[in-house]
């Protein structure tokens, strides 16, 4: 199954000075494996409030290997939806977690994540975590 990687895991996995985690080492697994999948927005939140141009543009190079997974207005919708069954519920998220919640969803993909909010989430919302 392919994997759609959250801005928290890649943050933590691209650290030069972090200590090597289990996620770490997941991650690059599933890169190895050619099961990581992108989407724009979270490329967004990764190159956003990088104020050397040196180093965006070594990362924007980096996650260059890595194709947006195109998305349509269903994506959207869905996210829109899930959000507001989680609301209903008392379970407030992020307009991009509810969106990489639906893209999950509509492509079949797994979550990795370290965000908590996201065990909230899938008690409320048919998504699978890695």
């Amino acid at each position: 199954m392919k994997v759609l990687v959250d801005t928290c895991v890649w943050s933590l996995a691209l650290r030069h000075k972090s200590p090597i985690s289990e996620m770490t080492i997941k991650v690059k697994e599933l890169i190895k494996d050619g099961r990581v999948v992108m989407i724009g927005p979270i490329r967004q939140e990764l190159l956003s409030g990088i104020s050397e141009i040196s180093q965006f543009n070594k990362l924007k190079d980096k996650l260059s290997a890595f194709e947006d997974t195109p998305l349509a207005s269903t994506h959207f919708v869905k996210a829109a939806e899930f959000c507001n069954i989680c609301r209903k519920k008392g379970v407030q998220g992020s307009t991009i977690d509810f969106l990489i919640c639906a893209v999950s969803y509509i492509e079949n993909l797994a979550i990795l994540t370290i965000d908590k909010d996201f065990d909230n989430y899938r008690k409320h919302l048919p998504i699978k975590l890695l």
